[in-house]
């Protein structure tokens, strides 16, 4: 029988891309489950073997009754549980319907929308159970999921940068879009980790990572103004795939509110 720490997949509301980032780390994976034993993974693997697990790596956000009572029990059998992705670090693209009436969206949407059973919100892991660390992006990096798997299984904190991506942009020697072109970027106020690719191609950060640890979205709003943005493309540029990250939703819902309140 393995001496090996087990690790286990685990996926609620979501895509399925943040575990596709685990399968794509292929030669680095091979090395890992050597020194792992991964019990349950069934994006890899429909065997499935028993816990107690010593990390979980949770995907996807919690939006129905089953995967609120899935994620308890997914946290009883974890010694530790670390939440991959958007979806389950701040409820992902799928928490925009925590601004608006799920059951107007749910008829809009489905033929049948008396067979839909979700909740009116969609919720990180962390408003549910307690969580080891919350790793980010839509989807995560490869380099990053290695180094927390790494990190947790030698009990040691993951070394993840707490900058943000203009960091990145200054470090691969990418020129400024914002100062450059005018162009909008919400690299200023979002996590690295991506390696700024967006801004290496001409484009302005979409904020896939979420909120960087310290952020000034009073100072940057202007800017995106000057910029050529109206409040209500900025709401859209905040709600995107960290909709519900508090930062992002607090601004986007302030915006809306002065939005409403303007004569």
């Amino acid at each position: 029988m393995s001496a090996n720490p087990k690790l286990a997949v685990w996926k609620l509301a979501s895509c399925d891309g943040c575990q596709l980032t685990l399968l794509d780390c292929e030669d680095e994976l091979l090395a890992l489950s050597g020194k792992v034993e991964i019990t349950h993974f069934l994006e890899a693997s429909s065997a499935a073997g028993p816990g107690p697990y010593d990390l979980s790596l949770v995907e996807g956000s919690v939006t129905t009754v089953a995967d609120a009572e899935r994620i308890r029990h997914i946290r009883a059998v974890s010694r530790r549980l670390v939440t991959i992705g958007a979806c389950a670090t701040a409820g992902g693209i799928q928490a925009l319907r925590n601004f608006a009436d799920v059951e107007e969206f749910r008829a809009a949407v489905y033929a049948r929308p008396d067979y839909i059973d979700t909740l009116a919100t969609s919720t990180p892991v962390s408003a549910h159970v307690p969580v080891d660390f919350e790793l980010r992006g839509c989807p995560i990096d490869r380099r990053q999921l290695l180094e927390v798997i790494s990190a947790h299984l030698a009990g040691r904190k993951p070394g993840i940068s707490r900058h943000s991506v203009c960091f990145e942009c200054k470090r691969r020697g990418t020129v400024c879009v914002t100062v450059a072109h005018g162009t909008p970027c919400l690299g200023p106020v979002t996590h690295a980790g991506c390696g700024a690719i967006c801004p290496a191609y001409g484009r302005g950060c979409y904020g896939c990572f979420g909120p960087s640890a310290s952020t000034n979205l009073p100072a940057l709003i202007p800017r995106l103004r000057t910029n050529g943005l109206d409040d209500r493309d900025v709401v859209r540029l905040l709600r995107t795939f960290n909709a519900y990250a508090p930062d992002f939703a607090e601004a986007s819902t302030a915006l809306e509110r002065d939005e409403g309140s303007t004569p």
